[in-house]
């Protein structure tokens, strides 16, 4: 009597061992997927950066353009990104240069250069504006990315369970049978 009972543990193992071993193969394959999802988030937000890092060197190269020679101080970042374009930014002196007390500004060349110096720093006032609403903006986006992409695993999850319970239910449906039959 024990050995027709052996025989009928030993397809059930094989069966239940099949069905693990296909779950880990689906769990391995939906890990890669996340895996190239993250890389391919990653790359973008990589080529975002130098679009900014573009973007900040192109307003910094137009604005040294206007500025005059003594209050345009450029500094660089050591950090470059993956095109090669270095970080400049223009930082412009808030501080007139120190005129006699004698000689009021009454020459127009002095008083083209205050207005330059004066379109220059409205110039980069407004460049920092827009930089902290592109900010804001860009989180808004992140922010917004991250909702969707909680909701999809959640959902991923949800069919998990539901492929779980099915194989579950069926496992319990392959006894009950057996038992029966």
């Amino acid at each position: 009597m024990d050995s027709p009972a052996a025989p009928s543990s030993a397809p059930h193992s094989s069966w239940l061992l099949r069905i693990v071993v296909v779950m880990l193969g689906l769990q391995m394959g939906l890990l890669w997927l996340q895996g190239r999802l993250l890389h391919r988030q990653h790359q973008e937000l990589v080529d975002l950066r130098s679009d900014v890092q573009y973007l900040a060197e192109s307003l910094d190269a137009a604005l040294g353009a206007e500025v005059e020679e003594g209050s345009y101080v450029p500094m660089h970042r050591l950090q470059r990104g993956r095109k090669g374009h270095a970080l400049v930014r223009a930082a412009v002196s808030s501080d007139p240069p120190q005129e006699p007390a004698s000689n009021p500004p009454q020459d127009p060349a002095i008083k083209e250069l205050e207005e330059a110096r004066a379109s220059a720093q409205k110039a980069v006032k407004d460049a920092r504006e827009v930089q902290s609403k592109l900010s804001f903006e860009e989180n808004a986006r992140k922010a917004e990315e991250k909702a969707k992409l909680e909701a999809a695993q959640r959902k991923g999850i949800r069919w998990h369970y539901i492929a779980l319970g099915v194989g579950v239910l069926a496992l319990i449906v392959r006894v009950w049978l057996r038992r029966r039959g």
